[in-house]
């Protein structure tokens, strides 16, 4: 295809060139369905960066996309429909041709606009073109009740007509989202949120491939791929999809939450931006504690409990161990099991309660919160027997910790347990061989085990502004 330049684009300029390279045109489902039975083909993972759609949504989607059809995913907030749509376009080819200067992206073998018409006659095989990167190629709009049809289709452009064009001239046309997405993917998100107008002004798009703008029509053999989200319950809270539109999308498929723990984790894990050390046990309790409310009465779960619950969750924890090791001047910052009650004052603005449990929102987070730290502590401690700890705690030994308590601090504060390895052992479960090599990391181990004690009811725990005792 010629040697490519600084940027990885092709270095071929002209039509003839083109020609003589021997590069085959493809239609936009042609270029999708061969890239994706290449990459499946060679065991490469087509969809990076998802977690817990391999064996449900996956397979339905690449059937759909090997069928060539339109698509729209629907599923409840904050389920990775927006990011599954994106990674569509790594099934494009890195770089593709068009005709230099064309409104629509044409590839220089099918020019389907006057002006690239005229251009391809007026000059033949001297014709310039460029290059367009995948990336340049998906377009995205987030439906919205104000969204016109000029917007996604197109309209009349006063400023052509006032240059001398007549009305009728398909030149006085200003190209819309849609047909200037010509040879990619146009993505619209919130489907139902577009008055049922503006779907109607997509049918013609969808299935004839041309567009009608204020009583005239265009026929552009238009190569556009469709795809579109959707949350279920939008049909009856603020709009739907109409029934002749679902019709013309292909494939109509629903994603889901993570079904397993090890996914919800991973997605946490890849989304979360983090300023400080966050332990795998806190995101094990964070994505225990979303999956709760997920399975909670007291949540409406028409309304779903977001993925970004529990990433925001993450970074909030994150945050208050960057604060506490800024004002006590500890060399790092790691969260600890006391970190986490900040992400319930924070975070209970993003779940749709019942009607019914008005006033109660913060007793709920706290009690599905103690619930996940106390799984927690039973996946990890399981069998370790915390006899001597109890026991010293009754004898009248506290441990102090807190937001205002250092990690040091705790970890001298712990009583004596003799030749006991307890605290190692602790440490071992949560981060296995040569693990807790920090003062936080230790320091959340013990203030896991601690807080699943007191939820065991075996030691109490006395909160008082930034201190939390143990006793």
């Amino acid at each position: 295809m010629g040697v490519a330049n600084e940027l990885g684009a092709p270095t071929i300029s002209t039509l003839g060139e083109l020609r003589s390279s021997g590069h085959v045109q493809k239609t936009l489902r042609e270029e999708i369905r061969d890239n994706l039975l290449r990459k499946l083909a060679a065991g490469d993972d087509p969809w990076p960066g998802l977690h817990g759609f391999e064996s449900t949504v996956v397979p339905q989607l690449e059937r759909a996309l090997l069928a060539g059809h339109d698509v729209v995913l629907l599923g409840e907030r904050g389920q990775g429909k927006t990011r599954l749509l994106r990674t569509i376009l790594g099934l494009l080819d890195e770089w593709t041709p068009v005709i230099s200067g064309s409104e629509l992206g044409e590839h220089p073998y099918e020019p389907i606009t006057v002006a690239s018409q005229s251009a391809v006659a007026a000059h033949g095989d001297d014709l310039r073109i460029s290059w367009r990167h995948r990336t340049e190629r998906y377009a995205e709009k987030l439906a919205t009740p104000d969204t016109s049809v000029a917007d996604l289709i197109g309209d009349v452009d006063p400023m052509k007509v006032a240059e001398g064009r007549s009305l009728g001239d398909p030149e006085t046309i200003h190209f819309g989202l849609i047909p200037r997405s010509h040879r990619g993917i146009v993505a619209i998100n919130e489907l139902p949120d577009l008055a049922e107008r503006i779907q109607v002004a997509m049918l013609n798009v969808m299935e004839e491939r041309d567009i009608q703008i204020r009583g005239y029509v265009l026929r552009l053999p238009l190569d556009v791929l469709v795809v579109a989200s959707a949350n279920p319950e939008d049909y009856t809270n603020r709009g739907r999809i109409i029934t002749p539109l679902k019709d013309r999308f292909g494939a109509e498929i629903r994603t889901h939450y993570p079904a397993e723990l090890a996914a919800e984790m991973a997605v946490i894990r890849q989304e979360a931006h983090l300023v400080a050390d966050v332990p795998e046990p806190l995101l094990e309790v964070l994505a225990r504690f979303t999956r709760n409310l997920r399975e909670s009465t007291a949540v409406d779960q028409r309304s779903g409990v977001s993925a970004r619950f529990a990433i925001a969750g993450a970074e909030t924890i994150a945050a208050s161990a960057l604060r506490r090791a800024t004002v006590l001047g500890e060399d790092t910052a790691v969260a600890r099991v006391v970190d986490l009650e900040t992400a319930v004052d924070v975070l209970g603005g993003k779940i749709e309660f019942e009607s019914g449990e008005e006033g109660r929102e913060a007793e709920i987070l706290t009690h599905l919160l103690r619930t996940a730290t106390a799984e927690t502590v039973r996946q990890h401690f399981r069998g370790l027997d915390f006899a001597l700890l109890v026991e010293a705690i009754e004898e009248g030994a506290t441990v102090t910790t807190g937001s205002g308590v250092s990690a040091r601090d705790v970890l001298t504060g712990l009583p004596v347990l003799g030749e006991s390895e307890l605290y190692d052992d602790v440490c071992e479960r949560l981060f296995g061989d040569g693990g807790g090599s920090t003062d936080g990391e230790r320091a959340c181990a013990i203030e896991l085990a601690l807080e699943g004690l007191f939820l065991a009811r075996k030691i109490g725990k006395d909160t008082d502004g930034s201190e939390t005792v143990y006793g």
